[in-house]
């Protein structure tokens, strides 16, 4: 049984299209106050016992949350760990864009609906496993695989993409960017 896990494992990212992966979207910002020197890759972080595998943004209860492509609203879910969740496919369904914790969802949101870039979809939570004392968006970022599942798929460090979505990437000053909370003076989630 163990050399079949092993095996599969394996060859899951080959199965999947890892190999010959899509050019990921020119995305925007979870939220409209996302300053670049807030973001920091947190992929590889230990989080009980497992990778993150996502970018967690510190911010107050009630924020809003936005779409960061154009898109689908794939799955709206709730789970002990992730809360109050939501599952955005790009154009493509290539790629999935997921948001945990959150509050609750804008009104009237719902699977299959199509949203724009910067379209208010949910709002910041501390749903799931967060903690009280710290809600935030968590942000994670998968390739949904031939079969575009909108689990299960390899996921992909947002850090980059992200960072590519700064501003500043694209010659606008930091001091044009809109005001919002550091993250050096919020609480981290655990």
């Amino acid at each position: 049984m163990r050399i079949v896990l092993v095996a599969l494992l394996l060859t899951l990212p080959a199965l999947l299209g890892a190999a010959k992966r899509p050019t990921p979207p020119e995305i925007g910002y979870p939220l409209a106050d996302v300053k670049p020197r807030e973001l920091r890759s947190q992929f590889k972080d230990r989080r009980r016992g497992h990778q993150h595998q996502a970018i967690d943004l510190m911010r107050k209860r009630g924020t809003p949350v936005m779409a960061v492509t154009d898109g689908t609203i794939r799955r709206l879910y709730r789970s002990k760990t992730g809360g109050i969740s939501i599952y955005l496919f790009d154009g493509s369904e290539e790629y999935c864009f997921f948001y945990g914790h959150l509050d609750h969802y804008v009104k009237g949101l719902h699977e299959g609906q199509e949203v724009q870039k910067g379209e208010v979809i949910g709002y910041v939570g501390y749903t799931g496993n967060a903690k009280r004392s710290a809600p935030h968006l968590h942000f994670a970022v998968s390739l949904t695989g031939p079969a575009h599942r909108w689990s299960g798929g390899v996921a992909i460090d947002p850090y980059p993409l992200l960072l590519a979505a700064s501003p500043k990437a694209v010659g606008i000053g930091e001091s044009d960017t809109a005001v919002g909370a550091d993250s050096t003076e919020q609480p981290q989630p655990e």
